[in-house]
């Protein structure tokens, strides 16, 4: 039996598609499970007038956003699993690890800035800490936390396409 593989020196790089797809999913996920439901600190619309968390109106509408805001991520990993599939039926190269991880911790990192300068900060729909009266150092950590992501992911990803 004869492989139908290409050489690997034909063959197209790793995509980078896929990893950002699937941190930037799961950012949503941490966000969406680790702060909106452990540790309750604030829901999508959380500072939005009429819909208080205190009221079980106010409940209702921010588990719905939130509910919505779990699609949007759920559909960013289906994306990146089908761009991972995508890749492998284009018979490019694997990615090594360093590769992959870092573009997860990338896109993670990318979740954090765009969703805290768009949520937090332009709309003001919510705060990391909505239950302590949106502290401002809450969401500036948040924001650093997103560039440290980006940061180190990026360099991680370099180091493994120098493999």
């Amino acid at each position: 039996m004869t492989s139908t593989r290409s050489p690997a020196s034909t063959r197209l790089p790793p995509s980078r598609l896929p990893g950002l797809l699937l941190g930037i999913g799961f950012g949503g996920f941490v966000d969406g499970i680790v702060l909106h439901q452990v540790l309750q600190w604030h829901h999508m619309i959380s500072s939005v007038p009429g819909s208080p968390t205190t009221t079980v109106a106010g409940l209702e509408a921010n588990t719905l956003a939130d509910g919505f805001f779990h699609v949007l991520t759920w559909v960013l990993v289906l994306a990146g699993s089908l761009a991972t599939v995508s890749a492998w039926r284009q018979d490019r190269i694997a990615p090594t690890w360093s590769f992959h991880l870092g573009l997860l911790l990338a896109g993670w990192g990318s979740f954090n800035l765009v969703e805290g300068l768009v949520n937090h900060q332009l709309l003001g729909v919510h705060h990391v800490r909505d239950d302590l009266g949106a502290p401002l150092s809450w969401d500036l950590g948040f924001l650093a936390s997103g560039l440290l992501f980006v940061v180190v992911g990026w360099a991680v990803h370099r180091r493994g396409v120098r493999r």
